[in-house]
């Protein structure tokens, strides 16, 4: 072999390195954005976790006035006051119609954990309190509240705009998937 074909058989050898890495990275950044956008696609079609509710009529109303009655218990959508409830945990329901503020949260974007500690003994109400406000924490109180609410047939209850999901035994897990599932899935979701 001659100098000159050595130095060619390099060049092209090189060429050939050349060419494969960058089918190599190429066919990486490909992949990477078909994952990309399947995972765009799957969060738009993914199942949402909960009982899906009708949407009622969501007209705003007098703060303070009696919004009515709701198609599900607790609600999920409905007529409610111009004005919203900040984030956190509520012990105690000192409002006449929370609904009217808690449906506008829903309609935010928010999650609601509703519980009932009348239907639990003392120690399990403690319990239940600490289970939900841990799941709370983990998402740092990001558009989520908990309500006390006399009227559930079950201690616990998540809702978002027009999904509800009752438990008759809180499952962190469960409540997870709902508030993961249903984050923002509302008419106003970029609203605070």
């Amino acid at each position: 072999m001659t100098q000159k074909s050595g130095k060619r058989e390099q060049m092209r050898s090189r060429q050939r390195r050349e060419r494969i890495r960058n089918s190599l990275i190429w066919g990486g950044l490909g992949l990477g954005a078909l994952v990309v956008i399947g995972a765009i696609v799957w969060q738009g079609v993914r199942p949402r976790a909960g009982e899906e509710i009708p949407i009622m009529q969501s007209d705003h109303i007098p703060t303070d006035s009696d919004p009515g009655e709701y198609n599900s218990d607790p609600p999920t959508s409905g007529p409610h006051y111009p004005e919203t409830l900040t984030a956190g945990f509520f012990e105690t329901n000192n409002h006449p119609y929370p609904a009217g503020y808690l449906v506008h949260n829903l309609e935010h974007g928010y999650v609601i954990f509703w519980y009932n500690c009348a239907t639990l003994d003392e120690a399990a109400c403690i319990d239940l309190k600490s289970q939900i406000r841990a799941v709370m924490d983990e998402v740092n109180n990001f558009k989520v509240i908990a309500y006390p609410w006399d009227t559930l047939d079950v201690p616990v209850a998540m809702t978002s705009w027009g999904r509800l999901q009752k438990m008759q035994v809180f499952d962190a897990s469960q409540a997870r998937t709902f508030y993961k599932s249903n984050l923002n899935k509302s008419p106003e979701p970029g609203a605070p």
